[in-house]
């Protein structure tokens, strides 16, 4: 079933539907009415849903950030019950607090979970990116290699080298790292990011 993201699609869809099956008229202005305010329904709904995630997402947030003892159990329950952006905003956080505690198995649980739920390209991108640097942390090299892979877009690639890079030179392949911070520097990135690829080139190179 097609899902259609404005009710102008929508109505559009109706109106061929008119137009190939002007037997059925009565049916399609049945059907197209009742889709639209489906439609309408499922945009309301979505919303109000999202406003809840919003307000339960600041709440356990806010637990967090004054390191209050429950406050990393309650954003683990929120992790559970949101797969939509701020549950992966909620793991992200969680990661981030395990990784500071060098509790890196954990950290990983989090992304993992975090990379089945992110739909957006950039959003997945910066969880596999954040992924594959704590499987480095525990010497899961070829695991961090093809979680790169994932890491999708222009605006990636010197950090995504720049990883890779990291993850080659761990595993003893120098040339493969050299190769890779080379990709990072030629993607134009910042000007810090420029600077980190250089050193670590000339690193390489004494």
């Amino acid at each position: 079933m097609e899902v259609y993201t404005t009710e102008n699609e929508q109505a559009d869809a109706v109106r061929r539907f008119f137009a190939e099956n002007g037997k059925a008229l009565a049916i399609g202005v049945v059907l197209g009415i009742a889709a639209l305010g489906g439609w309408r329904y499922w945009q309301t709904h979505q919303s109000s849903e999202m406003t809840q995630a919003s307000a339960a997402f600041q709440q356990a947030n806010q637990a967090m950030t004054d390191k209050k003892a429950q406050g990393v159990e309650d954003l683990e329950k929120f992790v559970q019950s949101n797969s939509n952006n701020y549950g992966v905003f909620a793991a992200l956080q969680l990661a981030d607090h395990f990784a500071q505690v060098k509790d890196f198995a954990n950290a990983e649980k989090q992304l993992t979970q975090a990379q089945g739920q992110a739909k957006e390209e950039n959003l997945l991108s910066l969880v596999n990116l954040r992924l594959a640097r704590i499987q480095i942390q525990q010497n899961k090299f070829d695991d961090a290699l093809k979680t790169l892979d994932g890491v999708k877009g222009e605006g990636w690639t010197a950090l995504q080298q720049d990883v890779r890079g990291n993850v080659l030179l761990a595993k003893g392949d120098a040339k493969g790292a050299r190769e890779a911070y080379s990709k990072g520097l030629d993607s134009k990135p910042s000007q810090t990011l420029q600077n980190m690829l250089r050193m670590k080139l000339n690193n390489l190179s004494s």
